[in-house]
């Protein structure tokens, strides 16, 4: 190779390593530096503003979090319910055709076909104001001013006998304090501490256990029918 060619050789993979040296450096941030400012926004919405939050942060929690301010009697729940509720679910909530019954059932969850209302099942209290707030009545939701909710709640706990003056007076102050029947069936999932005993970290995954036998046929005592037909069914 001539003196010529050699220089131009070196010359370019001096200016190789150069540029790879360079790009390397880029990349690669200096102790130091100061870090890399964020990326723009996209410049689509906006910040939600506390009222509109405030519209959507309508749910209310077994301690009364989130309770509205407001009042209502069983007297005043009556009239409501009858009004605009009674259609569906019964003068005194027994449930009208296969609408959902929201008084009764106490005594029944152990039954082959439980009544789980309002007073025999639920766990609190909130759950039914929450619902009622939302949901109801049917077709035409958030249509109840919270006073209103809180007389209709009032009224479902006298038609289950968790109170029996009609002037009480359910409100913001005292709904808390108001337990329903069921409420200690229902507990927080317990697995962790009441099947510990069967934590194993190496579980068996095969041959765990020894092959079951077969110990007897249902064809033996006449249960299975051997033909390949089933009977007739009118």
């Amino acid at each position: 190779m001539s003196s010529w060619a050699r220089l131009l050789a070196a010359g370019i993979a001096v200016g190789l390593m150069t540029g790879l040296s360079g790009a390397w450096s880029a990349e690669r941030p200096r102790v130091g530096a100061a870090p890399a400012k964020p990326a723009a926004k996209m410049g689509l919405g906006r910040e939600a503003l506390p009222e509109e939050i405030a519209a959507w942060d309508t749910d209310v929690r077994p301690d009364g979090r989130g309770l509205p301010v407001g009042r209502g009697t069983v007297k005043q729940g009556d009239e409501l319910f009858q009004e605009r509720c009674a259609s569906c679910h019964g003068e005194f909530g027994q449930g009208a055709g296969r609408w959902p019954v929201l008084a009764g059932g106490q005594g029944t969850l152990r039954a082959d076909r439980p009544d789980k209302t309002i007073g025999s099942f639920w766990p609190d209290l909130s759950t039914v104001y929450d619902y009622i707030r939302r949901a109801m009545p049917y077709g035409n939701a958030r249509s109840l001013t919270d006073d209103e909710a809180y007389a209709l709640v009032a009224f479902l706990l006298n038609l289950n006998d968790i109170v029996k003056d009609e002037n009480f007076e359910l409100n913001d102050k005292n709904f808390a304090s108001i337990k329903l029947p069921n409420a200690e069936a229902f507990f927080d999932d317990d697995r962790e501490t009441s099947e510990k005993k069967f934590w194993n970290k190496d579980p068996c995954m095969r041959n765990c256990r020894e092959l079951p036998k077969v110990t007897g046929k249902a064809i033996s005592v006449d249960v299975t029918p051997d033909g390949k037909s089933g009977p007739k069914v009118d």
